[in-house]
Formats: C-alpha cells, structure tokens, sequence
C-alpha cells in the first residue's frame, strides 16, 4: 500500500509504474514466504491457500493497473 502511495505521489506514469512493480515484486516475496511457513507447518493448508489466492489476486490487478497507464493518454499531474 505504502508503495502504491508514494508512485502515485510522485505525479508521473513512469514514476508510478516502477512503483507499481515494486508492489508486484513483494507479492512474489510473500508467496514465496507463504510456502516456506506451509512447508514449515506454520499454517495450514486453508491458510496457504487463501494467501496464494490473495497474493496471485494482488499481483494480476497491479500487472492490469500496470499496463492501463502505459496504454493512457493521461500521464499524471506532473505533465499537466
């Protein structure tokens, strides 16, 4: 969320698409961690799953943000 906040802060496209991969690159942080404490008998399988499913749902929905701005006309208030 944090990442999210501050690419878009930042008032251009460009600046908020690397933030945005930001954001994509720590959800393949914590489904790698999801594994690792499921292989760990840290959490149970309802939980590994619900994590996998959330973490793979955050990941699509920032690649699709990802590729509507690079697609825009608008490229954020910087460039107004």
């Amino acid at each position: 969320m944090d990442n999210i906040a501050e690419g878009f802060d930042r008032g251009g496209n460009k600046e908020f698409h690397q933030f945005l991969s930001v954001v994509r690159g720590s959800a393949g942080e914590v489904r790698s961690q999801t594994y690792r404490a499921y292989d760990w008998k840290y959490i149970d399988e309802e939980v590994f799953n619900d994590l996998l499913e959330r973490t793979d749902s955050l990941s699509r929905k920032t690649y699709n943000l990802m590729q509507h701005l690079k697609n825009s006309e608008i490229k954020g208030i910087k460039y107004s």
